[in-house]
């Protein structure tokens, strides 16, 4: 042991163990792969918003094309409907015109309608008058009104035949 004047080596107490073990806390150090981390980490949390966004107005898009085409659908029932409708009050219609008609070509109804609105009566054997025809059938030919029209429109025709006609 070496002695020194004022201080003597090796003469200090033992330390006691704490109870406890103290753990120091390390700290990882500040640097730029943190910020990279970060930034890598916001650019994934956007492209995750944009993919839910997306998704979104897709499904919104589906469901307003759904919608529109429901509607149109509905419209063209009305449509149909009041086509039928019309068709029904027209086939109505039409077989009520086709009695009244029925009704109207009875000849009896037509002779009281004769008699009552318009006057009419029937012929006496007096107003009757018989024509006779002869038995036997006539045919004229208008052959010759025909070529009188045909040599009025040529009558350079005619007078060339008038010529020949006077040296025979």
């Amino acid at each position: 042991m070496a002695y020194n004047r004022y201080y003597q080596y090796e003469t200090s107490p033992r330390k006691v163990k704490p109870e406890y073990e103290y753990t120091k806390t390390t700290y990882p150090k500040k640097s730029t792969a943190r910020k990279v981390d970060k930034k890598e980490k916001e650019i994934q949390n956007r492209k995750l918003h944009i993919k839910i966004i997306s998704y979104i107005a897709i499904c919104f898009t589906a469901l307003f094309i759904i919608s529109y085409r429901y509607s149109m659908l509905d419209d063209t029932y009305a449509k149909l409907t009041s086509k039928r409708a019309e068709l029904a009050a027209i086939d109505k219609e039409n077989r009520q015109l086709e009695a009244t008609i029925e009704s109207n070509l009875n000849l009896t109804k037509i002779e009281e309608d004769a008699k009552n609105l318009l006057g009419m009566q029937k012929l006496s054997p007096e107003q009757k008058v018989y024509v006779t025809l002869p038995k036997t059938d006539h045919v004229e030919t208008s052959s010759d009104e025909i070529k009188a029209a045909s040599t009025k429109d040529n009558w350079l025709i005619d007078i060339i035949n008038k010529i020949i006609d006077s040296f025979k």
